[in-house]
């Protein structure tokens, strides 16, 4: 339940009702995990699931390939600087960070837990749950003992669909042969802006530019109106959506073999100075301890809730987005670009005390000097 929001609890329950109906929801081909579009009664994609157990690090994962890397290739596999199969928290809290700082380019996502026919399942689970639906058939009295009598629910990411959306590489290689108008332009700027923050905060170790969206509605052409016709002419509307969260929070800067870049801070638009409008928006939230500390505080009651939960490391994944913050607000303040913040020194900010809120809190800053061995700059 989410009694704080009713709308995104909606939508679960509308899932729940079609997978009862019989109306599964459907594996995505694309990715190194098992992540399904979710479906409502009437068939229509609603939300993308991502089990916690079908990630690239999970036992259950459906993609073949990547575990065949795993098993034959295991120092070159995954990410050292993550924590593992963590990706549906980095997913949750992602949205978390977005909706504090009323960025509002992250579809909303929050832990739930969902069961379906089509998730992957152990032979196990398959065989239990069909030996209990058996027992309940031929003999009721027993059956109904059964706390549960489908197969277990998965805990996991849940994200809102959004429609008419399609990757930001499509409309950038267009938007290249065909200019957007002036203002329509300015408008793709800001909301380039929120996904840098977003991204250099939650530090996205996996930001190409074929996760994050781009919805662009263009007027339709008016050439065939006449011209004794009254006509509204409308402004182009753009808007950006940051999907594909699920490699973030790094409990360090990446420091091995890759460096996993920004691919964003190769666009025209990362050269351009951070405009005032995101200036007003973020710095006065950013510059505050208080607002800082109660964001470490909301990720802490997220993170927490998974099982294999380490209070150390999550100090440690804290320090870095401290450090991001710091670099994020010195940019801010000196009129950097984008590209500028992403040549800064990594930083990391740590503390020695626990997450809970005190007066005599002190902080060391220090520098990541050790570099990647395939170093982006």
């Amino acid at each position: 339940d989410f009694p704080e929001d009713p709308e995104f609890a909606d939508v679960v329950r509308r899932a729940e009702l079609a997978s009862e109906r019989g109306i599964f929801p459907e594996r995505i081909s694309q990715g190194s995990s098992g992540s399904y579009f979710v479906k409502d009664p009437q068939g229509k994609i609603i939300g993308v699931f991502k089990p916690k157990n079908e990630e690239p690090y999970g036992q259950l994962n459906p993609k073949w390939t990547k575990w065949l890397q795993k098993l034959c290739c295991p120092c070159c596999f995954g990410r050292d600087c993550l924590v593992l199969n963590q990706g549906y928290l980095s997913e949750a809290g992602a949205s978390l960070v977005d909706q504090k700082l009323e960025l509002n380019i992250v579809p909303r996502t929050k832990v739930v837990y969902l069961a379906s026919e089509t998730f992957n399942y152990s032979a196990i689970d398959r065989v239990k749950s069909r030996g209990k639906r058996l027992a309940l058939e031929k003999v009721p009295k027993v059956g109904q003992r059964f706390n549960r009598i489908g197969l277990p629910p998965k805990v996991g990411s849940f994200q809102l669909f959004v429609e008419g959306y399609k990757d930001a590489d499509y409309w950038l290689r267009r938007f290249e042969a065909e200019p957007l108008p002036e203002n329509t332009n300015r408008q793709l700027l800001l909301q380039f802006e929120r996904l840098v923050v977003l991204d250099y905060i939650i530090r996205n170790t996996d930001r190409g530019n074929d996760n994050w969206l781009i919805k662009y509605d263009c007027p339709l052409d008016s050439a065939g109106v006449r011209d004794s016709d009254w006509v509204v002419v409308k402004e182009p509307i753009i808007k950006l959506a940051a999907i594909d969260n699920g490699l973030a929070f790094p409990l360090k800067h990446p420091d091995s073999w890759r460096a996993y870049p920004f691919y964003w801070a190769w666009l025209p638009q990362a050269k351009i100075p951070f405009s005032q409008e995101i200036k007003d928006l973020i710095l006065p939230k950013i510059s505050d301890p208080n607002f800082v500390k109660d964001l470490e505080e909301d990720l802490y009651e997220l993170f927490k809730k998974d099982p294999g939960f380490d209070r150390g490391q999550f100090h440690k994944q804290i320090a870095v987005m401290r450090g991001q913050i710091l670099n994020l607000t010195q940019a801010l303040k000196d009129g950097k670009s984008p590209l500028h913040l992403v040549q800064m020194p990594p930083v990391i900010v740590e503390t020695a005390r626990s997450h809970q809120r005190s007066a005599s809190e002190s902080y060391t800053q220090s520098f990541q000097s050790r570099k990647p061995f395939f170093s982006w700059w």
